[in-house]
């Protein structure tokens, strides 16, 4: 509404603004009481970890946030411009509306069915699956993340404000976001796990959902396994490798650098403290105290979900009671089942097994005394949750797959209790491996959950610990706690956000494809900019001898594996070229002699360079000249060593040219092709030490090559062949589109400051990607068409 934007521009615009972005807005809203009374009323929920998160005095300091998200319930259109008003004006909350019918197939169909599974590692096998994909929910996703992004750009300064989205509903926020706004800051967190590139290639959309984490500045998990399998996915999805920077995870994504953190989430220990003393809270634990009296309590509480692994924790207590009988009178499991958010086959059968589960264990091992397990289908109110915390002697994790899980975090912070309270702090956990906080808690008993005999062992461990070692554990994991809060967690990440976005303002952006499959977002140079063909046509008519250095690969002609020849076109333009005296043209081209010849040996006057300056054939010439003394003995030593990784790598194959050896791995697997690549490059680094070659890696190859072999000292040779036969160059254009065309644009730029060559010089790659080049084409059309032009000038 154009009130909430307005008072949102009038806020302190001196503090630099984080803009929270969450599927829901962390507060709950009830209509008012009364006779005549319309509306709602809404309170902040102080437990929310985004809230205890981003109220800390630190990040107040640095830092204006505002919160964007849904209402717990969607309201009337004629009563949002005000309830904007009022949550903006009380809270700096910002609400987005997306109506009762998108939200149900957006959050509770797509979000709940179908990407929490496949986030959780569980693929829908069945045809009867609710988790199948559905292009219509797909559709819905899409769309109310596209409200979120409307909603956003009613007040968003893209340079200025941080944007920090949070968890799986909102994924291709990054993306259209992005799109529609080139400088916007954007750190991304996932608080659910990530899986493994083998589970995430069956999702229908992984493309889009790929490249959207990658238009963010920082992608943030909880763990660095999940980080670890987005990493895969990247690699094997997209092609696209991550490095080590100073310490941090980048992935180099067109000449922007995406970086990834490992932030674990915590809790506000002060907030919980402050609850311990409620007198809510004081009265219920006496009560638990008073009741379970002499007896060993475990505890449980999860919400509903398969993933939680609730069944697996009661057949190990199951196990317990039937493998030990003294303790079936004096242990009490007290499970709490918070109500499940949303609502599916899976979760209908779910419940029955639990039911069945609890019937059971009771009707076996209870009486009318004793209840040794005590099932709590409900919501806990908060004081009760602080209360049975207080009272366990062991709190257990059993779940099969999990984001951060900080219940073990709550219980700790309950069993250590305000400073005033009397007696020993002592506390015992079992927790799943499969959970994001398990790393964190060292000193817990780590089970795997599958296993009934591991996690009853466990529990039987906690039960019959020595106070002292329980005393130890607990202290290890107060500490840590302590140190690590939920404010620790929102500070560390924004500030990781801003040295992220710190070199935003030197570059240019530039925004590549149309469907979310394609977009990606190019940062480049502020100097970097297109070729202006005006300016190349006014210095070339105005030049008296021009060189022209050609690569030929992606650069004159769009070759493929089926197709390398050049076309009649090419042919004829360059043909054109080589026909006016005044020019030098050369093909600079990483292939070998022979098939250079072949190709290009009809076009009178034309000069080849291959295998990367190895060989030169002058333009108007009638053989091949070598430039370079190559040692004929280094290929006996270095041959077997490229066929033994043939053998050992599937899908790699070895290429023999007359001065190099290339060892091709672009069609393995990408992980074993990286590992044998970078075992490569140490072996022949070791045994090529006193030989005058040279490895190098290229994109999906690993070439050997004679020292000086580059495309670089083969510019050397052509200006220094042109000087001696031609008056002094004053006009250089050289174009090329990958790794190997760099040296050559780095010996070019030599010419422009050259005292003793004062050349006019363009040189060009093909494609807006980062490069030595200041200049750029789109793609080999427009190369040919630029060369077609000077080829009539003269």
């Amino acid at each position: 509404s154009l009130g909430s934007s307005e008072s949102l521009q009038s806020k302190d615009k001196r503090k630099p603004r984080v803009i929270v972005v969450s599927m829901k807005l962390p507060l709950s809203m009830s209509a008012k009481e009364g006779d005549g009374e319309a509306g709602w009323d809404f309170k902040v929920d102080e437990n929310a970890l985004l809230v205890q998160a981003c109220t800390s005095s630190v990040l107040d300091k640095d830092f204006e946030v505002i919160h964007v998200g849904c209402l717990p319930k969607e309201v009337a259109p004629e009563e949002q411009d005000d309830i904007s008003s009022e949550l903006m004006e009380k809270f700096n909350y910002m609400p987005v509306f997306l109506g009762d019918d998108l939200k149900e197939k957006y959050y509770n169909s797509f979000c709940k069915q179908t990407l929490w599974p496949l986030l959780h590692y569980l693929l829908p096998l069945s045809t009867a699956s609710s988790g199948r994909f559905k292009q219509d929910e797909w559709t819905a996703y899409m769309k109310a993340n596209r409200i979120f992004v409307d909603k956003l750009l009613q007040f968003l300064r893209p340079e200025e404000d941080y944007i920090w989205i949070h968890d799986y509903h909102l994924l291709v926020l990054p993306a259209l976001l992005r799109k529609r706004s080139y400088k916007v800051k954007v750190g991304l967190f996932l608080h659910s796990p990530f899986p493994s590139s083998e589970v995430f290639r069956a999702f229908p959309k992984r493309e889009e959902l790929l490249r959207s984490f990658l238009t963010a500045d920082l992608v943030g998990f909880q763990s660095f396994d999940y980080a670890r399998h987005f990493l895969s996915c990247c690699a094997r999805q997209l092609g696209v490798e991550h490095e080590m920077d100073k310490g941090s995870i980048a992935l180099k994504y067109f000449g922007r650098k995406v970086y990834v953190t490992i932030s674990p989430t915590g809790v506000q220990p002060s907030r919980l403290l402050e609850c311990c003393s409620w007198n809510d809270t004081v009265w219920r634990k006496g009560e638990l105290m008073n009741e379970y009296k002499d007896k060993t309590i475990l505890l449980g509480m999860d919400d509903l979900d398969p993933f939680k692994g609730i069944e697996l924790k009661l057949h190990a207590y199951e196990h317990i009671l039937d493998m030990h009988p003294y303790l079936r009178q004096s242990l009490v499991l007290i499970q709490v089942v918070n109500p499940p958010r949303s609502h599916s086959k899976e979760m209908e059968a779910l419940q029955l097994e639990l039911r069945e589960c609890v019937e059971r264990i009771n009707n076996k091992y209870g009486s009318d005394k004793h209840t040794p397990l005590v099932w709590l289908d409900r919501s806990v109110p908060h004081y009760e949750r602080i209360a049975l915390y207080s009272i366990a002697d062991c709190t257990i994790v059993t779940a099969t797959r999990d984001g951060m899980n900080l219940m073990p975090y709550e219980y700790i912070v309950c069993r250590q209790g305000p400073d005033a309270s009397p007696g020993v702090r002592r506390s015992t956990l079992v927790v799943s491996e499969f959970v994001g906080c398990s790393p964190s808690l060292s000193g817990a008993l780590r089970v795997n959950p599958w296993s009934v005999e591991s996690v009853s062992d466990a529990m039987l461990q906690c039960i019959s610990m020595s106070p002292q070692e329980s005393m130890l554990r607990h202290d290890k994991h107060w500490k840590y706690i302590t140190r690590h809060t939920a404010s620790h967690w929102a500070s560390s990440y924004l500030n990781n956000l801003k040295k992220a976005c710190a070199n935003h303002s030197s570059m240019k952006f530039y925004g590549l494809g149309l469907g979310l499959d394609s977009f990606r977002m190019v940062a480049l140079d502020v100097n970097f900019r297109r070729l202006d063909e005006v300016s190349v046509n006014e210095a070339f008519r105005n030049s008296q001898s021009c060189v022209f250095l050609l690569d030929y690969d992606q650069t004159l002609m769009t070759t493929t594996s089926f197709s390398n020849q050049p076309s009649e076109e090419v042919l004829m333009v360059l043909g054109d070229l080589c026909a006016s005296t005044s020019n030098t043209v050369v093909i600079v081209s990483g292939r070998r002699a022979q098939d250079l010849e072949a190709w290009f040996g009809g076009v009178k006057n034309l000069g080849l360079i291959a295998e990367h300056g190895y060989k030169f054939w002058p333009p108007g010439g009638d053989r091949w000249e070598t430039h370079l003394q190559v040692e004929p003995k280094w290929h006996d030593v270095v041959l077997p060593i490229l066929e033994h990784y043939v053998e050992c790598t599937d899908g790699s194959y070895l290429e023999r040219k007359e001065s190099a050896l290339v060892w091709h791995y672009q069609d393995t697997d990408p992980d074993y092709g990286s590992w044998q690549a970078k075992e490569l490059l140490d072996h022949l680094d070791s045994v090529l030490a006193n030989l005058p070659v040279e490895p190098s890696k290229g994109n999906g190859i690993i070439e050997v090559s004679p020292q000086g072999a580059t495309k670089g000292q083969a510019i050397e040779v052509v200006l220094s062949w042109t000087r001696k036969v031609r008056d002094d160059v004053d006009f250089v254009f050289c174009v090329g589109d990958d790794r190997s065309d760099e040296e050559m644009f780095k010996a070019v730029e030599h010419v422009t400051y050259s005292p003793h060559m004062p050349a006019e010089v363009f040189a060009c790659t093909v494609g807006a990607k980062p490069s030595q080049a200041p200049y750029y084409l789109d793609d080999p059309n427009d190369v040919l068409d630029i060369l077609r032009q000077l080829s009539k000038k003269k």
